[in-house]
């Protein structure tokens, strides 16, 4: 979908500096940071500031355009797919990897439906594994 109609959506105003930053972002593959972000929002518009791309993508979660996902160093990163899906976090290259399983979802989910947990709503699960890339020569291990 196109940035300007997402931000309307969202009820945002579709500025030219929203739109270069949600479009770098729709395209990227790889949940990037707001440095990131700032180093391809900079080739675009070379007057961008750094807390302006921060305060950016910080209004584009608020209103549910995009996602924020946290790495086990603290880092924030963030994700335009918005699908129920999990992150797979490589400690070694600290990569994330979108993981999509509707049978691991269904069961989770379906865990918190029988579990009944008293005085919560449960708007979203999400599922994070973290662990290394190894070579697909080596057996796989569990750690």
């Amino acid at each position: 979908m196109e940035a300007k109609k997402l931000l309307l959506q969202a009820n945002l105003k579709a500025t030219h500096q929203r739109q270069v930053i949600l479009n770098l972002l729709l395209a990227c593959k790889n949940h990037p940071t707001v440095e990131n972000m700032y180093a391809l929002s900079k080739k675009e518009i070379p007057s961008i500031s750094l807390a302006t791309v921060y305060k950016t993508l910080d209004s584009f979660s608020q209103a549910g355009i995009i996602n924020k996902t946290l790495t086990t160093e603290g880092i924030v990163r963030f994700d335009p797919n918005l699908s129920s899906h999990g992150h797979i976090y490589c400690t070694n290259s600290n990569e994330i990897i979108d993981y999509f399983d509707n049978e691991l979802n269904e069961l989770v989910s379906n865990f918190f439906k029988k579990k009944k947990v008293k005085n919560f709503h449960i708007k979203k699960i999400s599922l994070n594994i973290m662990g290394t890339k190894i070579d697909p020569d080596k057996s796989m291990s569990i750690k």
